[in-house]
């Protein structure tokens, strides 16, 4: 990657099309509009595009000075704006083209609003290789974000010692969603978080933490600017945020987070592994079962159903016809099989009642269970664990929840590698130390600190 000056945008003679397509020219234009004074700011672009075999997806991150709105008390930062997650050429060098009243692409791209710290004349860059890297996830797995989305990153945003180790998703309060030729374009702004911060969005709701953010000028404040140098958490700023809005947003809504990427793995206690009908593989010739597309569909629709605000929770029926039709058949969710295996015909996987289960997480997965719990299975939802090693999924249900195939008289049911559990009975226990088994009759759940894995 480097540092370049780029030409002005839209405004270009018939000849010089093919230099400035459509895609481009559309969100040039809105940024434009924003930033009338800067038609030439400083961008970083990729040396080797991505559809030549380069490794960076966003062909382009425009960096913009920002001076803040002293009516609503919104300080002075740096504007990040990606192009390339939507499509930019129309001639499916990167994206198929679907017709112009979809997405354009993965029908969004990335901003990011960064503090400009006092002396600085010019833009920090690590934020637009903070940006490719999660380009980088969109290409790789074909999972889109939506605003809400909380990404667990583990590591200072800049590699610094900062606290901002996580990122939640939102609408850009400046950029208005564009129509380019090739579909609509949304602008998802990436905030910075600390980890209280995103463990409180994975409990309750990403856009709950997110209007808490912009309340509190320090960590965010309207326009939920990034501030790397912030040492406390809102919660350390305004400790009533706790108690008198997460915990009683919890306890009286529940939280809206329907299921994680998970390593996790199920085990059928009642039979040995090795049984040639074992709940999680079943082989023709020498290929392994898969999910089918029907199997994907239905976890799909279950952490979309949870995602709903809607007073009744319901997972769609086995033998549901529907198709999503949201976004081009070449995009897919996150609980999508990537396997290229033998599918197994739907109609030849039958759902087993099991008389027992052993579950097995990592430790991360596993200090989610009180949430599963606490914020899903008491509030008669359901939430899931979708596998990133293979295509093993556990979904815990309510008794509430209509279409699943799990049910009070057999609480354990496995339809090829998805187990259900229904947990009417069950009451989870968790410990904080490194490891913990709860276990009731014949059923375990096991997390650990890394010995598993």
């Amino acid at each position: 990657m480097d540092e370049v000056r780029p030409n002005n945008g839209p405004a270009v003679a018939p000849g010089l099309a093919s230099i400035f397509p459509p895609g481009l020219q559309a969100i040039y234009g809105e940024c434009r509009r924003l930033y009338p004074d800067q038609a030439n700011p400083l961008q970083v672009t990729a040396i080797v595009k991505y559809w030549l075999g380069g490794p960076d997806p966003l062909d382009y991150i425009s960096m913009y000075r920002n001076v803040g709105c002293a009516a609503q008390d919104v300080q002075e930062h740096w504007h990040y704006i990606s192009f390339g997650l939507s499509d930019l050429y129309g001639d499916n060098r990167v994206h198929e083209f679907t017709g112009q009243e979809g997405p354009s692409g993965f029908g969004f791209e990335l901003t990011f609003r960064l503090k400009r710290e006092v002396g600085e004349t010019a833009p920090p860059t690590w934020p637009a290789e903070l940006m490719q890297g999660l380009a980088r996830y969109v290409f790789q797995s074909e999972n889109t974000f939506c605003s809400g989305d909380h990404i667990s990153w583990h590591s200072p945003l800049d590699n610094s010692e900062s606290r901002i180790q996580h990122m939640l998703l939102t609408e850009d309060p400046q950029i208005s969603p564009v129509h380019t030729p090739f579909g609509l374009v949304n602008f998802l702004q990436i905030v910075g978080v600390c980890t209280e911060e995103l463990q409180a969005a994975q409990q309750w709701n990403g856009q709950g933490i997110l209007e808490l953010l912009r309340g509190v000028h320090v960590a965010g404040g309207p326009w939920l600017i990034t501030d790397m140098r912030r040492g406390e958490t809102m919660f350390d700023i305004d400790p009533h945020l706790q108690q008198e809005r997460v915990d009683q947003g919890i306890e009286t809504e529940g939280s809206n987070l329907s299921g994680v990427s998970a390593k996790c793995v199920w085990d059928d206690l009642s039979r040995p592994s090795e049984d040639e009908e074992d709940s999680r593989s079943i082989c023709i010739g020498s290929q392994p079962r898969r999910l089918s597309e029907k199997d994907t569909e239905q976890i799909r629709e279950a952490l979309r159903k949870g995602l709903e605000f809607n007073t009744k929770a319901a997972l769609p029926p086995i033998n549901s016809q529907k198709q999503g039709h949201d976004r081009p058949q070449s995009r897919k969710d996150s609980l999508e099989s990537e396997s290229s295996a033998a599918i197994i015909p739907h109609e030849l996987v039958r759902t087993r009642q099991l008389e027992s289960v052993h579950l097995k997480f990592n430790q991360e997965s596993g200090t989610l269970l009180p949430l599963c719990l606490r914020g899903r299975l008491l509030h008669g939802r359901h939430f899931t664990y979708k596998s990133i090693n293979g295509d093993t999924a556990i979904t815990f249900v309510s008794t509430g929840v209509e279409g699943a195939f799990a049910t009070e008289e057999h609480p354990y049911a496995a339809h090829g590698p998805w187990l259900q559990v229904n947990t009417h009975w069950l009451l989870v226990h968790t410990q904080t130390a490194s490891s913990s088994i709860l276990c009731r009759g014949t059923f375990c759940i096991d997390y650990s600190c890394g010995s598993f894995w």
